[in-house]
């Protein structure tokens, strides 16, 4: 959420951005919103007017008494009464102009930084870097559930029967390496210098609006019913809604977080649930990385965060690229944001392992997460994925595979795997 003032003064620069981000269905609530901000000060005079001079009158009333001018006070006491008639009219007013201009502002987009490139979906995002040579070995790559089925490593079938599409049975070898793969990247991460944290799985509607767009609260989160909770779809949601309503010393920043969470989601959209894969799934659990700092940081911390996840991708021999989102692909509380993408041998193609993002000020002027230094001011606050199996599996086991079906586990990963140098299927 951008700053009412800037819009107010710069209104011709957000249209631009909306433009931008092919949004152009928007472009009247620019003008709409201005127009409710002129009224919303034009009222919020008037009242302050009113309670001037109410406490003027007040002020009279009891000097009339104290003289005996009983009448005079009778008359300043009506006048009273009337401005705060007035008064609460205008304050009833002021709330409910100033829950409209909340609304509109919460749609319109953050203002995205010059370097993102302009583009109209994800098809039209820019690659950056490869890092690792692509390998295609000489021999066939299975679909990765059958890889995992021939380690006795996946159910399917019965995660339906129990809970339908997106949801599965891991186990054995392959479960193992699920929780071998969590464990390596909690431990890479605090070792970078990161705190270790668990967060709540469930939070309260105001910090779902804080972090996330009304568009992707839709399409992503599940709500408890008959409560004011909803499942995380990602341990940053609970992770900045740490810092809702939180004055922090400007001497504790940065402060660099990764989480641990199982994540929740809808998965609406055009993708689908696929029967067979565990690419797209309705429950999975994934290691993040969250950043608070100072404004002038965010940039550098941005870099560090990607460079984290792919260091992370290579120790565990995954070749990976980064890609540049281009702005129509940006969430709309993003200023900028690099995807991670792993080699996939089978499809002979990169797929998304991971996003990095740079919010800004926009969680954290919708939690008021605000600093304290010489000055007051709101944070910036960024995320990444460290890691995200199952999906993640994808792209260990492809990229790991041999020709007899075994599985080589990297020297990184083996003090997780029980010093296992590879595990061997078993059907």
């Amino acid at each position: 959420m951008i700053d009412i003032k800037f819009l107010r003064e710069n209104p011709d620069v957000v249209r631009e951005n909306i433009k931008k981000k092919f949004q152009d269905s928007k472009l009247p609530l620019v003008d709409e919103v201005i127009a409710l901000d002129k009224e919303y000060r034009e009222n919020k005079t008037q009242a302050d007017n009113l309670r001037a001079s109410r406490n003027k009158v007040s002020k009279q009333i009891g000097m009339f008494m104290a003289q005996g001018k009983k009448d005079e006070a009778e008359e300043a006491k009506k006048i009273v009464a009337q401005q705060a008639q007035e008064l609460a009219d205008c304050e009833a007013k002021e709330a409910e102009l100033s829950e409209k201009i909340k609304k509109i502002m919460m749609i319109i987009p953050n203002i995205i930084d010059p370097s993102v490139p302009v583009g109209k979906d994800d098809s039209e995002n820019v690659e950056v870097q490869k890092y690792g040579e692509p390998v295609t070995p000489d021999f066939e790559v299975p679909y990765h559930t059958d890889i995992m089925e021939r380690f006795c490593g996946i159910d399917l079938d019965s995660a339906r029967r129990v809970a339908g599409n997106g949801f599965y049975y891991l186990m054995g070898d392959i479960a193992r390496l699920h929780s071998a793969v969590i464990s390596y990247a909690r431990d890479f991460m605090i070792d970078r210098g990161f705190t270790y944290v668990v967060p709540p799985f469930m939070i309260r509607a105001d910090v779902v609006t804080g972090v996330i767009s009304f568009a992707e609260m839709e399409a992503m989160m599940y709500k408890i019913e008959g409560e004011d909770l909803y499942l995380i779809g990602t341990s940053e949601h609970s992770m900045i809604g740490k810092f809702i309503d939180q004055m922090i010393p400007e001497e504790q920043l940065p402060l660099t977080l990764t989480s641990y969470s199982p994540c929740f989601r809808k998965e609406k959209g055009a993708h689908g649930i696929e029967e067979r894969g565990v690419y797209r799934i309705h429950q999975f659990e994934k290691q993040e990385m969250v950043v608070v700092c100072k404004p002038e940081e965010s940039p550098k911390w941005f870099d560090v965060l990607w460079q984290n996840t792919v260091d992370l991708f290579r120790s565990l021999d995954i070749p990976v690229r980064t890609l540049e989102c281009c702005s129509g692909d940006l969430a709309d509380l993003k200023v900028k944001s690099v995807d991670v993408e792993a080699w996939s041998p089978r499809q002979q193609k990169y797929f998304e392992v991971g996003s990095c993002s740079n919010l800004g000020d926009a969680q954290a002027r919708r939690l008021s997460i605000r600093v304290k230094g010489k000055e007051k001011y709101l944070a910036h606050t960024l995320n990444n994925t460290v890691v995200a199996p199952p999906r993640m599996l994808i792209a260990f086991l492809e990229n790991n595979l041999n020709a007899d079906g075994s599985v080589n586990i990297p020297v990184a990963l083996r003090p997780y795997m029980g010093g296992a140098e590879k595990i061997v299927p078993k059907n």
